[in-house]
């Protein structure tokens, strides 16, 4: 199995956002055999989902965990933050959000939310290799 950790900074979140993208296109990249491009594509869409939603709304900061199986990548986003991600009707004018978690929660085979004995949560997901 192939694993890589991954902290991203909390001081340029939209900057970390786009590492945290180009880090994980590098761990797909090394994998043998690499995932289809679609599946790839699909993968760093959810981090990038996942680690927006950790910086801006799980207190700035996060680490991102990266697992290959035979079968599937398994993602993890750990930040300090207690509260759960929720699903929210989508704020279509006033640009608030609300696409990411109904976003991951249908691009991937399964999430979860746990909390954390240091503190803080992980949110996980799944998704086919």
């Amino acid at each position: 199995m192939d694993t890589m950790s991954v902290d991203v900074a909390i001081d340029h979140p939209a900057g970390s956002v786009a590492w945290a993208r180009d880090r994980v296109r590098s761990f797909l990249e090394g994998l043998m055999p690499a995932p289809a491009a679609g599946a790839a594509d699909t993968v760093v869409l959810v981090v990038s989902e996942l680690v927006t939603n950790a910086l801006r709304h799980g207190g700035g900061t996060c680490t991102l965990d990266l697992a290959a199986r035979p079968d599937s990548i398994e993602v993890a986003v750990h930040d300090p933050s207690h509260h759960a991600p929720r699903m929210r009707t989508p704020d279509l004018d006033g640009g608030t959000g609300g696409f990411g978690w109904p976003m991951v929660n249908r691009l991937t085979t399964a999430t979860s939310v746990t909390c954390r004995a240091s503190g803080g949560k992980t949110v996980s997901a799944s998704l086919p290799r």
